[in-house]
């Protein structure tokens, strides 16, 4: 609560036209302490905002609710597009792409297992096979398989 007090003015010959009696300064010094209290007095800060309402005209009131309220409908139906398109992708790559990935995985286990067995194979081959070099030879030397007469 503002208090107003009328200051009549007084012909003082030295003194300052702005200045003013010290018994006003302490009056209007407790009026501004009154003012403080009353200020606070279960007054809660969305009490103030929702006292602010009646400073906005009520078109423009209503033109900012209309907007606010579409964009937010526009945020919804926009969160729940993405979140079904999101479900959709999820769900498919579950489904489809989870399989052919353990799929292609056995399918490269097999192929190496295969490729194992066949480097196994190859090698009980070279050691039944019979040596290129001569019998009782050294490595470096061996006999020529010619017919004679050549």
């Amino acid at each position: 609560m503002v208090k107003v007090e009328i200051v009549e003015e007084k012909d003082n010959t030295g003194a300052s036209p702005y200045s003013s009696p010290a018994s006003s300064r302490t009056s209007s010094s407790a009026s501004l302490s009154s003012v403080e209290s009353d200020a606070s007095v279960d007054e809660s800060f969305l009490d103030r905002i929702a006292a602010l309402k009646d400073i906005v005209p009520p078109s423009t009131r209503h033109s900012i609710s209309t907007r606010v309220s579409k964009t937010a409908s526009f945020f919804k139906r926009s969160t729940k597009l993405v979140g079904n398109i999101v479900w959709v992708v999820t769900t498919s790559a579950l489904l489809v792409g989870l399989p052919l990935a353990l799929a292609l995985e056995d399918e490269a286990k097999i192929v190496q297992q295969e490729k194992e067995m066949l480097e196994q194979q190859q090698g009980a081959q070279q050691m039944m096979a019979p040596s290129l070099y001569a019998p009782g030879g050294e490595p470096g030397q061996s006999k020529a398989l010619v017919p004679p007469g050549f």
